[in-house]
């Protein structure tokens, strides 16, 4: 009965009943998509990569969002570089402790390949750290045992200084798929202020050549310079039998000069070498880095070119002695400064300073390589403070006015007498002034200078010059004001 109603109604009146039904269908299908939402929701909250999330999660720039759980093109590949940096030095830092409560490292479904038995097998890892998964409720259910922190965990959350600097400061074998091998070189750099800043050291370290072959040693380079005055420089050559260098820690030695990193992550430096006049220079230095004062290191790869850096004490002291002869000068506590760099340096220059503002400590630079350089790549601006890491900016461009004079070889070349950059990320604003008192000038075309190269020939600006001066850095930097001035050392070329 109720369908022959049904069925005369809908003869009687069709338009008003295909409305209805056109309503009703229309009504069944919003609650058929409001339910399959809930479900999706439901099984998003249900997701065991999603347990423990936070108010805050860090990814790549650029990462597809739509792809992280499909794992279409966007998906491949997917990684954090620095990862511990970031962990160590962002989101675990004290700067941040009042505002983050527990920071969880995770990394889900990387793609790997076992190997086993002669036949490989392709398999999804899973990468957390026991105790911090723990922390924001994401542990899983042990079917047995327990899952604890090993000492690679804690190495990779709170190294000790040691672990620090042999994990950013150690050497590296010629990597394979470097064409020009015999241009390998790999040295550590430290610089040292005299108290009345009139006087300094530069003192190289440098393995030079294919250090998987025959063909390498090294080279002792120390630099002493009194502002406006003398330049004397000592140097000491040493065959692959007398160098020594460990893949693990900073360590070198090359004779009876030396790298030695000592307890408490400081380093102890011991460099002999002889001057124009047959003069014998001694260093004996105990260098220790500001504690959180270091940039963990980058690597540069176009084409056939490979360049690498990083800054171990980028803010430290240095106590003990550096001497020319019988004479001796005596420092406690003076201002130094310690990198490490390796790479393919043939037809390569480079933009360069670090120095000391008041509170905070900064570096700057870029790197031309031969396939760069028609080009102008940008800068990068780090800084810190006493709790680490405050920035980091790009700088479009260094502006240099070359107000000085220099003579190399006899040859007047104008050098910089101020120079300025600047850059706005953000709500941060950062502007850095030099005021250059010093600089010396080198030939890069000279095969007997620390810094000859080969290619030096065909570049536009073959001299490398060295300054020193004060450096001001001011403007807006996470919300809080920083203005301070400090000494520093600068790198260019003309």
């Amino acid at each position: 009965m109720i369908g022959l109603l049904a069925l005369r109604n809908l003869t009687h009146r069709p338009l008003r009943s295909g409305f209805l039904l056109a309503g009703y269908g229309l009504g069944v299908g919003v609650m058929i998509v409001l339910l399959a939402i809930g479900e999706a929701l439901l099984v998003q909250a249900r997701d065991e990569k999603l347990v423990g999330g936070g108010d805050v999660t860090v990814l790549p720039e650029g990462i597809d969002l739509e792809v992280m759980k499909t794992g279409g093109v966007g998906g491949l590949f997917f990684s954090i570089d620095h990862a511990r940096f970031i962990y160590r030095q962002l989101l675990a830092a004290p700067r941040l402790a009042t505002v983050t409560g527990t920071v969880a490292p995770q990394i889900e479904g990387k793609l790997l390949y076992l190997r086993a038995n002669g036949r490989e097998y392709p398999v999804r890892a899973t990468g957390e750290i026991p105790s911090r998964t723990a922390a924001v409720g994401g542990t899983p259910a042990l079917r047995a045992g327990t899952w604890d922190d090993n000492a690679a965990d804690r190495r990779w959350m709170t190294p000790t200084v040691m672990q620090l600097y042999s994990e950013i400061d150690r050497f590296h074998l010629t990597p394979p798929d470097v064409a020009d091998r015999d241009s390998w070189g790999e040295w550590h750099y430290f610089n040292v202020l005299a108290p009345d800043t009139r006087r300094w050291w530069f003192i190289s370290f440098i393995v030079g050549g294919d250090v998987t072959g025959d063909e390498w040693g090294g080279l002792i380079s120390m630099t002493r310079r009194e502002q406006g005055g003398s330049t004397t420089r000592f140097t000491r050559t040493h065959d692959a039998s007398r160098v020594r260098f460990s893949l693990s820690s900073p360590d070198l030695t090359m004779g009876e000069s030396r790298v030695t990193l000592i307890d408490g992550g400081r380093y102890r430096v011991v460099a002999v070498g002889q001057g124009p006049a047959g003069e014998r220079a001694h260093v004996d230095l105990v260098v220790t880095p500001a504690p959180g004062a270091y940039f963990p290191g980058a690597t540069l790869a176009t084409g056939s070119f490979t360049s690498g850096y990083a800054v171990p004490a980028l803010r430290a002291s240095a106590s003990g002695r550096m001497c020319v002869g019988t004479s001796c000068e005596i420092v406690s506590e003076a201002q130094a400064y310690h990198d490490h760099n390796w790479g393919v340096w043939r037809g390569v220059t480079w933009e360069w300073g670090a120095a000391r503002a008041g509170p905070v400590t900064f570096l700057y630079g870029r790197v031309h390589s031969p396939e760069t350089l028609a080009s102008r790549p940008p800068l990068f601006l780090y800084v810190v403070d006493s709790l680490g890491f405050a920035g980091l900016y790009r700088p479009r461009q260094i502006e240099y006015e070359d107000g000085g004079t220099v003579f190399v070889r006899g040859r007047r070349i104008r050098v910089p007498s101020r120079a300025t950059m600047f850059d706005a990320r953000g709500s941060d604003t950062v502007i850095v002034e030099l005021t250059i008192e010093d600089a010396i000038g080198s030939d890069t075309r000279l095969p007997m200078d620390e810094r000859g190269d080969p290619q030096a020939a065909a570049l536009s600006t073959p001299y490398f010059i060295q300054m020193k001066g004060r450096a001001r850095l001011r403007g807006v930097i996470a919300g809080r004001r920083v203005d301070g001035e400090g000494v520093g050392f600068f790198e260019t070329y003309r």
